[in-house]
């Protein structure tokens, strides 16, 4: 990296002899000079050359000395500035101050200038690893700059509004997504296929990130395109699959539980693509686990079946659908939520509202794992069919 280098003193003799010394240095390019006499001098010269990188300044000057130049190089705050200052061999009080106001290091008088450039070139390399800091510190800025953009888009792409159906009677719907990190790869779905079939869908993307971000999109993304056709939950699973496994990059897959509701009957209809059963609440307020279809999780191979299996809903039950993230969260113990902690919330909750169970189980989830750091994400999913 080129190098600017600022020197001020008042001795005449002095830019001359600093020329000569590091001549070949300034014919190379790597060193640049910027000489000025003074303190108000040197302040003027930074204006007009704001890449200087070190100053090389004597104590003793007129108008304004080194001491009171270095609080003004304080002032401007820029940690990619180094000063280095020149006092008379044993003025160790002046030099203690030059310090103490900043100073990255001293030389003594007469100049050694074998000294000299030892002093600018440990000076140089600081700041070059200062300036490596800086850049990484900027990347990391941008990063989450980013990062925060992704979230808002990822969490505008969720359902978001509840309820969605105000005007619809027969079926309520609440979800909630958690990301462990700034973005997630859980994700939540629900649609009218028409007016009287509505579905539903919940996914958990391998691994965490931007990369489980950007594959939980294009398989919500796929999963929403290719129910929106009327496939039954089955036919669909496999069909998006094939599309992922096709695409599919760094191994990623995706468990889907996929539904679909028959508003006037209250049949579901449902594949299960390696996800986590969903539980059904009935409206005494038992809990019975919904059966598991035999598929496996999505990505990981073509052409792989996936079967479908229905049960009917009476009005005044629900169906709560959730991710690992739930069941495994872990105490300060590593003892984990588990499966019978949630049920336990959810026997009896039949009496309260939907919306009330997601976020009694989410903040119960929460406080049993209050002294871990949130290792996965957490999401929910209900509804409660009330028949026409």
């Amino acid at each position: 990296m080129k190098l600017k280098l600022m020197v001020v003193d008042d001795e005449p003799d002095l830019e001359t002899l600093i020329r000569q010394r590091f001549r070949r240095q300034i014919r190379d390019e790597s060193f640049e000079f910027v000489f000025a006499h003074n303190g108000l001098e040197a302040l003027a010269r930074l204006i007009e050359h704001p890449d200087i990188g070190i100053i090389l300044t004597d104590i003793n000057m007129p108008e304004m000395d080194g001491l009171t130049l270095l609080s003004k190089i304080a002032e401007l705050n820029n940690p990619a500035l180094k000063t280095v200052v020149v006092s008379a061999y044993g003025d160790m009080e002046n030099i203690r101050t030059a310090m103490n106001r900043g100073a990255f290091d001293f030389i003594t008088k007469p100049i050694d200038f074998g000294d000299l450039e030892i002093t600018i070139n440990k000076t140089l390399q600081q700041l070059t690893i200062l300036k490596q800091s800086l850049e990484e510190h900027d990347q990391l800025i941008a990063l989450k700059q980013d990062l925060n953009t992704a979230k808002i888009i990822q969490q505008a792409i969720l359902p978001k509004v509840f309820p969605p159906y105000p005007d619809r009677k027969d079926f309520d719907v609440f979800g909630s997504m958690t990301a462990a990190k700034d973005i997630g790869g859980d994700f939540f779905d629900f649609f009218m296929i028409d007016d009287k079939n509505f579905g539903f869908v919940i996914g958990d993307v391998s691994g965490k990130g931007i990369p489980a971000a950007i594959f939980m999109a294009v398989s919500r993304t796929l999963l929403r395109a290719t129910a929106l056709k009327g496939l039954s939950p089955n036919e669909c699973l496999v069909h998006v699959n094939n599309l992922l496994c096709s695409e599919s990059v760094s191994s990623m897959f995706v468990t889907v539980f996929y539904g679909i509701l028959n508003t006037e009957t209250g049949l579901v209809t449902y594949a299960n693509g390696g996800h986590n059963p969903p539980y059904l609440i009935k409206a005494d307020g038992t809990v019975e686990l919904i059966p598991m279809t035999g598929g496996i999780a999505l990505g990981v191979m073509e052409e792989m079946p996936y079967n479908f299996k229905s049960f009917t809903l009476n009005p005044g039950e629900t169906v709560f659908l959730f991710t690992d993230g739930v069941t495994e969260a872990m105490d300060s113990k590593e003892d984990l939520f588990s499966e019978e902690r949630l049920i336990e919330r959810l026997t009896s909750s039949n009496s309260k509202s939907i919306s009330d169970i997601t976020k009694d189980v989410i903040d119960s989830v929460f406080e049993y794992s209050k002294d871990v750091p949130q290792s996965d994400d957490i999401t929910v999913l209900t509804f409660r069919y009330f028949g026409r």
